[in-house]
């Protein structure tokens, strides 16, 4: 199986906005998680986070299909390959079926509301409760590129409560918040760009 380098590797290759990057390893901080609350392989449920959005930037109207061809031929894991389908089960008619295929799903989303969130916030992410991702949620003029529904569905695949689903998400992220410039102290130095 390919090891996490790797796979950071063919993301710098793949991906030159800093936006998309943070996002991929903040659902890759977020499936990690959850892999190791349901004792999951966290290695092989992590690289289904981290290159879930591996194509978007080159090949938007195929995403992700030409992330799992290029991933298939360097011999990943079909249960990564299939998660990553099923993140986008409207386009490619893969349902999210196994547990990680879920776990993907419902993080992908979400992290991007918590994302914006922290970043109108002083301390970011360090100080964030779920309260308050739910109340920038039902603003829908608020990162409205974050489609709301795909969080409820999520949520209810993983058969979680909103709150507690979000602040699971958070607590992973808080873990690489400085690599995502949403620490207090990233904020605070202005390089909050996630």
């Amino acid at each position: 199986m390919p090891t996490r380098e790797e796979a950071l590797q063919l993301l710098n290759e793949w991906v030159e906005n800093p936006s998309l990057r943070n996002h991929m390893k903040a659902v890759e901080a977020a499936v990690r998680f959850y892999a190791r609350k349901f004792g999951e392989d966290e290695e092989t449920w992590g690289l289904a986070g981290l290159l879930h959005d591996l194509d978007w930037e080159k090949y938007p109207e195929e995403h992700p299909l030409k992330a799992v061809e290029e991933l298939r031929r360097r011999g990943y894991p079909e249960e990564v390959l299939h998660a990553i389908l099923a993140h986008r089960a409207d386009f490619t008619g893969v349902e999210p079926e196994t547990q990680l295929d879920r776990t993907l799903f419902a993080c992908d989303e979400l992290t991007g509301l918590i994302t914006a969130t922290a970043l109108m916030r002083p301390n970011g992410i360090d100080d964030l409760e779920p309260k308050s991702v739910m109340k920038k949620m039902k603003d829908r003029a608020f990162a409205a590129g974050v489609d709301r529904e795909e969080v409820r569905r999520g949520t209810e695949l993983l058969g979680v409560e909103l709150a507690e689903h979000i602040a699971n998400v958070i607590e992973a992220m808080r873990g690489i918040a400085k690599e995502l410039g949403l620490d207090a102290a990233s904020r605070a130095a202005g390089r909050g760009g996630a």
